[in-house]
């Protein structure tokens, strides 16, 4: 098939490689504009840019998708489908119309459940028992198009966002090129999504991984699970915002915050309910170390009372 791709970021990489490896003809790559990035500020370009550039691939770069000389240019292209993953650009009416099977989406999670913008994250921060992908057929609403298939996976106590997208990714890339070789032989029947179990995945932000101590302890271990790598989880102590990297659950007593010892010599924080067992910390410029380690090199006493949000926050 003649098709097009549209992605941006580490998600949408096995897919196009998949595809390319299928023998599709990807008559263009579209993805987000190089930007500055690092110390020295010099323009880096997308993981899906880098990956087209070594198959030699036509890449394109356009900063909106709304003006009528982009659509037509994208319509020239006269293809058979369109592929998009984790893209960043809202496509106009004008782009998913244009090709002959419409323009096909790998989403991460198993529809309707966490549409949006962060369907992973949302996934383990809920204690979600599984999640999947789907790949469906785009129309103008937010992840909202006829559902095509599906693959499923567990997400075990262990997972992080970071095990998560990677085992996602690659069932997207396996699963697209089924998706479209169904679409061309007509052996798919898209399927409407279902008004029920709709949930929203929406965006994350940096002020969600602060640890408010006076939830529970369950919902702080998935969150630590949930924001790695990013945007991470954190809690301020004399000034310094101390990362948790890794964290576990533990049984303890006293007030939302305060610190207790456990007998192997790691931090216990008492929760709004249980108890979370820091594991693994980092301070600002600093290497991560175990947690045991982190109070060897730093006063921190049983009975202390770590801080919380002045605003209790509430559950995603």
């Amino acid at each position: 098939m003649k098709i097009a791709f549209l992605g941006t970021s580490e998600f949408a990489v096995p897919a196009l490689q998949s595809l390319v490896d299928a023998g599709h003809d990807v008559a263009a790559v579209y993805t987000r504009a190089p930007k500055p990035a690092g110390r020295g500020q010099q323009e880096r370009k997308t993981p899906v840019h880098v990956l087209a550039d070594t198959l030699g691939l036509a890449v394109r770069t356009p900063r909106t998708l709304k003006s009528d000389a982009e659509a037509d240019a994208f319509r020239a292209l006269d293809l058979d489908a369109a592929v998009v993953v984790s893209y960043g650009h809202i496509l106009t009416k004008a782009f998913l119309d244009a090709p002959v099977l419409g323009c096909v989406n790998i989403h991460g999670s198993l529809l309707p459940r966490w549409r949006g913008a962060a369907p992973i994250h949302r996934a383990i921060l809920a204690g979600d028992a599984e999640t999947g992908v789907t790949t469906m057929l785009m129309d103008e609403g937010l992840d909202t198009g006829p559902m095509l298939l599906a693959e499923r996976t567990p997400i075990s106590a262990a997972d992080t966002a970071e095990t998560v997208h990677d085992r996602l990714a690659a069932l997207g890339a396996t699963l697209i090129v089924s998706t479209l070789d169904g679409l061309v032989r007509k052996s798919i029947d898209p399927t409407v999504q279902p008004q029920e179990g709709v949930t929203y995945a929406h965006k994350l932000g940096k002020e969600e991984g602060v640890l408010d101590w006076r939830r529970p302890a369950g919902e702080l271990e998935r969150k630590v699970r949930a924001f790695h790598p990013w945007p991470g989880t954190s809690f301020e102590l004399n000034g310094e915002r101390i990362k948790v990297l890794e964290a576990g659950l533990a049984l303890t007593a006293g007030a939302p915050g305060t610190l207790a010892i456990s007998r192997d010599g790691f931090p216990v924080v008492a929760c709004g309910s249980g108890g979370l067992k820091l594991l693994k910390l980092q301070r600002p410029g600093k290497a991560a170390v175990a947690a045991d380690a982190f109070l060897r090199g730093f006063n921190l006493p049983a009975g202390t009372v770590l801080p919380s949000p002045a605003v209790l926050s509430l559950p995603a």
